[in-house]
């Protein structure tokens, strides 16, 4: 498709409107003759654009004729018309021979570092690290030894197991993975202290102690942090204190809110078939506008013709087609009925992206509110859910705090 669409330019096209009653059988008769079409949009009933090599456009025009359509030639494309434009300029000519030279020797240099790693690598530091060795943006590639650069890396960076290093046109590609290393989060010890606390506001259903002290039982309203199950146990008769590692689960009815709101009468974008087409040159990250004169509609829509361009990875130019779309902006009123309908399938689908494989959802409250021109839409969620997490105990803290309980007592004896 990129080497039919490189043709194309090469040779010109025009993009052309063609209007009339029988638009099934100038395109059958276009096929017919092997004439090629592409890009065809229809808009409307009698009216259909779409774009026509030269060669094409000259066999084009008996078979218009023949179905009794008119056409209008509504922009002229491709190289051979740039190049009747810049004979007529000859400084721009000039100007334009010298950018593509300018483009040759900018590829040589590197302008983009793009880094994929996992999740939480800081790579900020990594690109530091770079920088110190002289890998940076504006450097020759021939500057830059990929194997020797990759070992430095891994004997610098203790985290990464992986890395490759990949130069594609001007860009500098790092793919990266992370040593895996177990953490307080993934794997709690054993032979450390710790409480059960809650993660989250809630009111408990049911309490599973399978080592530790519970502090609550059915029907107590816990916030987030308190202690649920306690690892620390003490002895009445002997007055010891023994420090556990809790386990258990605390079953919890928790609540989830959320909240959307849509306009009643909404403006609306209509396209009244009037166009405005514009080029863009870009080279590298940098970008040329080139417009004839200021865009003539006061509302429009832009549309960027920014294909993928498998040259762009070597030579880091490309041209962007802009086609600006005139609109007309309409007040419409929506139907109440037909808006609460959809608005309840939206904010389930946002609400139930919170809801865990191992949570269960016990009830669903979708309530609706008018106000000014908005139509407000809650839902409230109510789960049940696990809220224990762990939480290793300070042993140092928690004797301190025993025996500063002792002391007081002791004093109110006195």
């Amino acid at each position: 498709m990129l080497i039919v669409r490189l043709w194309n330019y090469i040779s010109g096209y025009v993009i052309i409107r063609i209007e009339g009653l029988t638009l099934e059988r100038f395109i059958n008769l276009s096929t017919i003759n092997n004439i090629y079409l592409w890009d065809i949009e229809r808009l409307d009933y009698t009216t259909i654009q779409a774009k026509v090599s030269l060669k094409g456009f000259k066999e084009l025009k008996p078979i218009i004729l023949k179905v009794g359509s008119r056409y209008n030639i509504l922009s002229r494309e491709g190289l051979p018309f740039f190049l009747t434009k810049l004979r007529k300029r000859k400084m721009l000519a000039l100007g334009f021979i010298l950018m593509i030279g300018v483009i040759f020797f900018l590829t040589s240099f590197i302008w983009n570092i793009d880094i994929s790693s996992p999740k939480g690598f800081n790579q900020e530091e990594l690109v530091e690290y770079l920088n110190e060795k002289g890998v940076k943006i504006g450097v020759r590639k021939s500057f830059v030894d990929n194997e020797e650069l990759k070992i430095e890396i891994l004997k610098e960076f203790d985290d990464i197991a992986y890395i490759n290093l990949k130069i594609t046109g001007t860009k500098l590609i790092v793919n990266l993975k992370e040593r895996e290393f177990y953490s307080n989060d993934d794997k709690w010890d054993k032979n450390k202290p710790a409480n059960i606390i809650s993660s989250k506001k809630g009111v408990v259903q049911k309490v599973i102690a399978k080592n530790g002290n519970p502090l609550v039982e059915k029907g107590d309203i816990v916030k987030k942090g308190q202690v649920l199950i306690t690892g620390v146990l003490k002895n009445e008769e002997e007055e010891n204190i023994l420090l556990v590692h809790s386990e258990g689960e605390i079953l919890a009815k928790t609540y989830y809110y959320k909240t959307i709101k849509e306009p009643i009468i909404k403006k609306v974008k209509e396209e009244t078939g009037e166009k405005y087409f514009s080029r863009e040159i870009k080279i590298g990250e940098k970008s040329i506008h080139i417009k004839n004169d200021d865009i003539p509609f006061k509302n429009y829509i832009e549309h960027v013709d920014d294909k993928s361009n498998e040259f762009y990875s070597i030579i880091p130019f490309d041209i962007i087609k802009h086609e600006y779309r005139e609109v007309r902006i309409k007040e419409v009123k929506q139907n109440i009925d037909s808006l609460k309908e959809a608005l309840s399938v939206i904010i389930t689908k946002e609400a139930m992206k919170e809801v865990k494989e191992d949570m269960k959802v016990e009830s669903k409250e979708i309530t609706f509110e008018k106000k000014d021109n908005f139509l407000i839409t809650s839902i409230k969620l109510e789960m049940i859910e696990n809220i224990a997490e762990k939480e290793y105990i300070n042993e140092n803290i928690e004797i301190q705090n025993d025996d500063s309980n002792d002391d007081l007592k002791e004093n109110e004896e006195e």
